[in-house]
């Protein structure tokens, strides 16, 4: 079969020694800091085989993701800008949807022909975190795309336990390409989802929520808040196309955080004047700027207030800790989309019509094209990169 691989060569940064089990299972923990002069390719590998738990899957939609970006793009030095847990040589894709092939033996609970989306933290269900309830921080943590084989590819193989039906947004959207591609969208709403409601524990309807960021994952944030009820829904972001796009998904104001500061304005003041000097009741962290973003949310924040981490980034970000005791406010950090209902919820909020955000996708490229796909992708033109097969 034909895919999209990823190659990099393992060269731990001067000052950073891998851990003995980074080097026994040649899998990074902070891929920034040892993957060296990645290369991206169309190659040709063997199809992947079927376990008795297992779903093959051929993938009808898949989003190019920032993280993968991230794993193209590289710093002066030549290293890779994800920050997080990666091993290459790999399939990229995470974000996909397709039908169902084949299923394994004891599978009962799929079959062939039916739609899915897929969970892309392959968490074991066996140590402690995941006994616990926190399957994202699994101590046996594999990802699709990222330390396992992903989806830009022409199969793909899966554990059942991981993929959920779609089948019902071919009958909303009458149209199943549209409905594959609205699956495809599931992993990055959950994300948020995760972030926002499971993590953060949501906001009260009528709450001021603002997005920092609105790539795919602020994108998702924004569409949920509307769903949630929000009373505001401020976004900062520095595409014009994005900034579109955000108010089409559902943000009532959109700034540019760079022509407000050469005005003279900083986007903590925006936020105060528009929430009535109230302050933001959440603010969700999805530029993956912390340095830039975190001082900025901390000086607009509502008694209570929440400050949501979903963007990714190997930076130190400084906060005033004062400013949080005397404001009763906190700080979630957020990871993945697994458990606690993310992926069913999000799915039943599409079925319903209540979020749609198969807008925000502006390109489609072929399998074939993929490494065309990237190459656009880092230019940073883009709502949502598709490729389609």
């Amino acid at each position: 079969m034909k895919a999209l691989v990823l190659e990099a060569d393992w060269r731990p940064r001067d000052g950073y020694a891998p851990t003995a089990w980074e080097v026994e299972t040649r899998k990074a923990i902070t891929g920034s800091s040892v993957w060296h002069r990645p290369r991206l390719a169309l190659e040709a590998l063997a199809q992947p085989g079927l376990g008795p738990k297992d779903v093959l899957i051929r993938p009808r939609a898949c989003g190019v993701c920032g993280s993968d970006v991230h794993f193209v793009e590289t710093d002066d030095q030549g290293y890779v800008l994800y920050p997080g847990l990666t091993r290459f040589p790999v399939v990229i894709g995470h974000e996909f949807s397709g039908e169902i092939v084949e299923v394994g033996r004891e599978v009962t609970d799929v079959r062939g022909g039916d739609m899915v989306t897929c969970e892309e933290m392959i968490w074991c269900g066996e140590c402690i975190p995941c006994r616990n309830g926190y399957p994202n921080q699994c101590e046996r943590l594999e990802e699709i795309g990222f330390t396992i084989h992903g989806a830009q590819a022409e199969y793909i193989t899966v554990g059942a336990k991981y993929c959920w039906k779609i089948n019902e947004l071919a009958e909303v959207y009458g149209d199943v390409d549209k409905a594959y591609e609205a699956g495809a969208l599931t992993e990055p709403t959950t994300v948020s989802y995760n972030g926002m409601f499971t993590r953060a524990g949501g906001f009260k309807p009528g709450g001021y929520v603002v997005v920092y960021g609105t790539g795919p994952i602020g994108f998702a944030a924004i569409a949920l808040a509307r769903a949630a009820g929000a009373g505001r829904i401020i976004a900062l972001e520095v595409s014009p196309l994005r900034q579109e796009l955000a108010r089409k998904v559902g943000a009532d104001d959109v700034f540019d955080p760079v022509a407000l500061q050469k005005r003279g304005t900083r986007p903590r003041e925006v936020v105060m004047e528009l929430t009535h000097g109230q302050g933001a009741d959440m603010q969700v962290e999805a530029a993956g700027a912390m340095s830039k973003t975190v001082p900025e949310m901390e000086e607009s924040l509502a008694i209570g207030g929440k400050i949501v981490i979903i963007g990714r980034a190997a930076e130190r970000a400084p906060i005033y800790l004062e400013h949080f005791q005397t404001h009763a406010a906190q700080i979630f950090g957020a990871q993945g989309h697994s458990g606690y209902g993310n992926f069913p919820n999000v799915i039943r909020l599409m079925a319903a019509r209540r979020i749609d955000l198969t807008p925000i996708i502006t390109s489609r490229f072929s399998l074939a094209q993929g490494v065309e796909a990237l190459q656009k992708a880092m230019r940073r033109e883009d709502g949502k990169i598709m490729i389609r097969s």
